[in-house]
């Protein structure tokens, strides 16, 4: 995992990036840089399987997806899941 870290394009710029404040114009467009940032990023699918795997979700960008994004995704896979029981 550190090693993975060491490789994340996320390294390079400033955390504040990926935890945009409020839904407004402003934080819209700082999640868009967020995700830019994560386009680019070697490690971006690990990430982003890291932060679905988690019980309490993570706020903020994380993989190249919001916390709004990642909640689809998130919950089909717990229907998945459910449905195979």
């Amino acid at each position: 995992m550190e090693s993975r870290r060491a490789d994340a394009a996320c390294q390079e710029v400033d955390p504040d990036l990926f935890f945009p404040v409020g839904t407004g114009s402003p934080a819209l467009a700082q999640a868009e840089e967020a995700k830019r940032v994560c386009r680019r990023c070697p490690v971006r699918e690990p990430c982003l399987r890291s932060a679905l795997a988690q019980p309490h979700p993570p706020s903020g960008v994380w993989g190249g997806l919001t916390e709004t994004e990642r909640q689809s995704p998130a919950r089909r896979a717990r229907r998945r899941a459910a449905d195979r029981r």
